[in-house]
């Protein structure tokens, strides 16, 4: 891998954040527990990643505890990032997990700094946070402690009901700083989510993870992506669907069609050859070539089905890009993730 080949005090720009030299490599740790998964335990130089001002992204400042994922989703669109390890980022991605085992002391230092803005600060936006070795590692107890003590208001965007052993941790910084809790759902069928999530938790343990979150005090976003044309598109799934998420207590709901990143590209494509022929046909025609997105036709349509069903069953938010556009850096995440101690309308208006 690049990060082992370098000489001692060697700088390479190209690595991911932290992972610049190899004095940063620990050790690498194989257990029965998590048979076929090999963990490089780093130490890390930064916690703290910087957003560049030209991305679309509604924050400015991220961490990420863990690079790969054991969640092993077919379409993740952060696959490509382990190629600048020197990884593939197909089966190495799901199965070498990069652990920085120091990210929350290091964390501490920087949140510290006398130049520090207590700016938002993203949790999960790249590679899970609660994924499975966080069950081994617990690196998220430090990082919330960290994030909440130095004044820094943060989200938290999971698949992994892991999120659910520190909601007394979470619901104790959202007394100090503004913490926003989302869930990532988008597979009912559990024979197609096992097919494409192979690591993820089902549906129903993120349901009751969404359920958990509310009763904790918060109101939990859940982020309905990807929705995947022509297997979890039909107005009876995603009326389902969207009713399961309303009674399971979220409070907003962010909806999007699959994106085809490189990266992930490869890997989805691949499992439309092998388990969804008679699919390939109809992929071609909306992710032609080089296409990331769904066309913008097939995402109105998307939008037509679901955004009734958000003023059905009580839901704010709404299709991906329509969110994005409303929402600048500034203002996303002012409000606090907690439910108010006088209770106030939801908004009106729907994205």
């Amino acid at each position: 891998m690049r990060w082992q080949g370098q000489q001692t005090g060697a700088i390479d720009s190209d690595a991911l954040p932290g992972l610049e030299t190899l004095g940063g490599l620990v050790r690498q740790v194989r257990t029965p527990e998590f048979a076929g998964m090999t963990f490089y335990e780093v130490h890390a130089k930064t916690a703290l990643n910087h957003v560049p001002g030209a991305s679309a992204m509604p924050f400015a400042w991220t961490v990420n505890p863990y690079r790969g994922c054991s969640h092993a989703c077919v379409y993740c669109f952060a696959r490509r990032t382990h190629e600048y390890l020197d990884f593939d980022s197909g089966r190495d991605f799901d199965s070498q997990i990069v652990v920085k085992t120091n990210v929350a002391e290091v964390l501490r230092r920087e949140l510290a700094r006398s130049d520090w803005q207590r700016e938002h600060v993203a949790l999960g936006t790249n590679t899970d946070p609660y994924q499975r070795a966080e069950g081994r590692y617990r690196l998220m107890p430090g990082i919330i402690d960290a994030l909440a003590t130095s004044g820094t208001p943060f989200s938290v965007l999971t698949k992994g009901t892991l999120m659910r052993r520190d909601l007394p941790l979470l619901a104790a910084a959202a007394e100090e700083v503004s913490v926003e809790l989302s869930m990532s759902i988008a597979i009912g069928d559990e024979s197609l989510r096992s097919a494409l999530e192979p690591g993820a938790p089902s549906w129903r343990a993120r349901l009751e993870t969404v359920r958990a979150a509310r009763e904790a005090g918060f109101r939990p976003t859940v982020f309905l992506m990807p929705i995947l044309p022509h297997l979890t598109d039909h107005p009876a799934i995603l009326d389902a669907s969207v009713a399961e998420l309303s009674e399971a207590g979220a409070s907003r709901v962010v909806f999007g069609a699959l994106h085809l990143r490189p990266g992930a590209r490869e890997w989805f494509w691949r499992w439309l050859e092998s388990e969804r022929t008679d699919l390939l046909p109809v992929y071609r025609g909306l992710y032609p070539g080089v296409a990331v997105n769904a066309p913008q036709g097939y995402r109105r349509m998307l939008a037509g089905r679901v955004r009734p069903l958000l003023r059905r069953y009580g839901l704010t938010g709404g299709l991906e890009e329509d969110v994005e556009s409303r929402e600048s850096r500034p203002s996303r995440f002012r409000r606090t993730g907690t439910l108010p101690r006088t209770p106030a309308p939801e908004p009106a208006t729907l994205f």
